[in-house]
């Protein structure tokens, strides 16, 4: 896989990402807040990383199940590398994880097979976090409906692969080879998902994945008691995972901007000032997205050379 395009897009978004935070900031200042996260910010990035390291022992567990056994260690930063691109719709930039898994003998299929598996389990443990509390029951509908379509979506595809079928012999007589190519891999992908269909890969898939999202949520609990916020526990910890289905739903890349401005306005309901709020959301995306994309790039180095 080549990575000059991902590059490219990677530093747009991030120039748009970092734009929009001086627009921000001339608004409420938000830079002048920042030195604040400075001795929070490492205990957030270990609550991060420890969350990797779950959602790696449900990728890891995943391979394994389906007959691939890939060494612990390099299959943990070719795992972390796909977080590099992390910043996309769908966070689809995170198969840059063949470049490293198909020298390991993990087919392309199977990557975006796990990729599909593990990002539709994602999406329903963080729906149960954030359903504790609905303090926007107009915005849990909308992430709701949300979760539902791309679960229904993925399992009508799995199950009735034809429809795709069609769809890449249509472009394969046209003459796109390239694209008939990955529509056809697609369909392998999501044929695959069906493998860990039964209750034992379910339950493990959804129970690491709580676990994992939980530690977020509680990462982004400590932040708010850092920031000497008052709102109430159950609320607090329902917010980030509410935010960051907002933030999946907006189809934004990484949720940039659209998560941020979710955890903002679910703060405001609690009565958090508006500046507080936006120092809050910029902390835990800095912990979270932020330094996944940063551990990514570091383990993609280390994989490279």
């Amino acid at each position: 896989m080549k990575l000059g395009r991902s590059l490219l897009a990677f530093f747009i978004i991030t120039s748009c990402y970092f734009f929009a935070l001086l627009w921000a900031d001339s608004q409420k200042h938000i830079f002048n807040e920042i030195p604040k996260l400075v001795s929070i910010l490492p205990l957030l990035f270990l609550i991060s990383l420890i969350s990797y390291i779950v959602r790696y022992a449900r990728w890891h567990w995943l391979l394994r199940r389906a007959g691939q056994n890939t060494p612990f260690i390099r299959g943990f930063l070719a795992y972390l590398s796909g977080f590099a691109f992390t910043a996309t719709p769908g966070k689809v930039g995170e198969l840059v994880r063949m470049r490293y898994l198909i020298p390991m003998g993990v087919s392309p299929e199977l990557v975006i097979s796990t990729f599909i598996f593990e990002r539709a389990f994602d999406l329903v443990a963080v729906l149960l976090l954030a359903s504790i509390v609905i303090s926007r029951p107009d915005l849990f509908l909308f992430v709701l409906l949300f979760v539902a379509a791309f679960i229904a979506t993925l399992i009508f595809f799995a199950y009735y692969p034809k429809f795709l079928l069609r769809v890449s012999e249509s472009f394969l007589r046209r003459g796109f080879l390239r694209i008939a190519k990955i529509i056809m891999t697609l369909c392998n992908g999501l044929r695959g998902i069906l493998q860990w269909m039964n209750m034992a890969d379910i339950l493990m898939a959804l129970g690491l994945g709580l676990i994992a999202w939980g530690l977020t949520s509680y990462g982004f609990l400590i932040l708010l008691k850092y920031l000497g916020l008052n709102v109430p526990f159950v609320s607090a910890f329902a917010i980030y995972p509410l935010a960051m289905l907002a933030g999946a739903a907006s189809m934004l890349p990484g949720g940039l901007g659209s998560t941020e401005i979710a955890i903002v306005a679910l703060l405001a309901i609690q009565g958090v000032q508006l500046s507080v709020a936006a120092i809050a959301a910029v902390g835990i995306r800095l912990a979270t997205i932020w330094f996944a994309i940063l551990c990514g790039f570091i383990s993609m180095v280390i994989l490279e050379f």
